[in-house]
Order: C-alpha cells, then structure tokens, then sequence
C-alpha cells in the first residue's frame, strides 16, 4: 500500500509526512517522537478527515494494531496530544535561556556588507551631508507654522478641523519623549476626555494634574485652529429640561 502524506500537527511543530499504513500504531508513535518532540508514552494521537471527522487513533493493542485500520486520506490532519505535565514539557519557544551572539560595535563598522554601510554608501540618515540643514529647516518650518497660525499658551482652539474637539492650548514646544520627532508640537487639553493622556508623557508633566481622565493631546501645528471656540453646552440644544 502506498504512503499517504498528512499534515503532522502538534503544539511545538507542524509538517508535513508520509505515513506508511502497514505501520503499528507503536511504530507511528516511535516516528513521530524526533518530530514532534514527544515521547511515545505520552502521545495520544487523533486523526481529522475531512468525511468522518475526528477519530482517535489509539488500540488496546498498539504493536499490533495497523494504521490501515484507520481513515487514512490525503493531506487529512494528524493530531498529537502531549499528555505530560506542563513541569515535564520542554519549551521550544522559551529562548531566554539561550546564548545570543551580539557583534560589538567596532566590528560592526568595519563591515562592508551591513545596513550601516550602505547608509555610509548612500549617504542616508545622519551620513547625509546636507542632514543637519534639512533637520534645522524642519524646526523653522513648524516653528513658521505656529507664527503664521497664531498658537499661543492659553487660547481656545480646536483639534484637526473636528468642531467636537475643542479645548485650550496648554504647551507649545518640543516633546522629546516621543521618538524621532524635532520640533514644535502643541499640547491641547481638550473639553472632552476624549484624548491620549493627562498633559504628560512618560516621566514628565506639561501642565496639569494627574488624573485618569485623558482630555490631552500632542499635534503638531498645522492640526490646530486658533479662535472663537467657546466650550460646547451639552443642553444647548434642548429646548426643555
């Protein structure tokens, strides 16, 4: 009889085998182990097909209890169970206990085939001659924005064009505890609690008290709107009470 390939699924590993049918149950289990990971003793097998489900594939006598006797199919589904304790399991996800080569620094420079040469070849990032401008052109030009806008510490506003997401200035300046930004950004402390934090970010504190309520926001200048947005009367609406 010819090998059937199945899908070999178990909680460390899955892949694709040929099973012979003329093989016991206890020659299966011995083949499956270096696989899987699992000693014999401890499978417990089942076999998933497409036309008649799930069925265990177990005997009361495994020597001599052929896979021939079992639904056998194409690319059917071959489940193994560990049935060990969890203490007596090995994890072959937990990599914490495995050393981790890390090129040191020096060697990693005088490489000529890494990320950081070609950045070197190119002249990307801060290998860009011209870097140091571009970056200073930047700040003038969020800086050149909050001018043009009018954005001053105190005045109403509203956030993105959203006429629901009024507030008030509250900081304008750099915000170094987010990554990779230069330049201004504004602090708006929102009506509605409706933003991403209290007025501070990581350790530090833009204005304001502690609280569980977010009504802050960071944006840079060109989202904020300047002007005459009194805070919004939820009943201003209804004509009664």
């Amino acid at each position: 009889m010819a090998d059937i390939p199945l899908q070999v699924i178990s909680e460390n590993a899955a892949s694709e085998r040929r099973i012979t049918p003329s093989w016991s149950i206890t020659q299966l289990k011995r083949k499956l182990e270096p696989v899987t990971g699992i000693p014999p003793s401890s499978q417990r097998i089942s076999l998933k097909t497409a036309s008649q489900g799930t069925v265990a594939v177990e005997a009361a006598d495994e020597d001599s209890t052929l896979l021939s006797n079992f639904p056998l199919s194409a690319y059917a589904e071959l489940h193994i169970i560990d049935t060990r304790p969890a203490s007596a399991k090995l994890n072959f996800n937990d990599t914490t206990g495995v050393d981790k080569y890390v090129m040191p620094a020096d060697e990693y420079e005088k490489k000529s085939d890494s990320v950081l040469a070609w950045k070197k070849a190119e002249k990307l990032g801060r290998f860009n001659p011209e870097a140091p401008s571009l970056e200073k052109a930047k700040i003038e030009g969020f800086a050149s924005e909050v001018r043009s806008r009018g954005i001053e510490v105190g005045k109403r506003c509203r956030v993105g064009g959203d006429d629901s997401r009024r507030g008030e200035v509250k900081y304008v300046g750099e915000v170094k505890e987010i990554p990779g930004s230069i330049g201004a950004w504004i602090g708006v402390h929102l009506d509605e609690p409706v933003g991403k934090n209290d007025g501070s970010i990581g350790d530090t504190r833009y204005w304001g008290a502690e609280s569980a309520l977010k009504h802050g926001v960071f944006v840079r200048p060109e989202r904020v709107e300047v002007g005459d947005y009194p805070t919004l009367d939820d009943l201003e609406d209804m004509e009664e009470i």
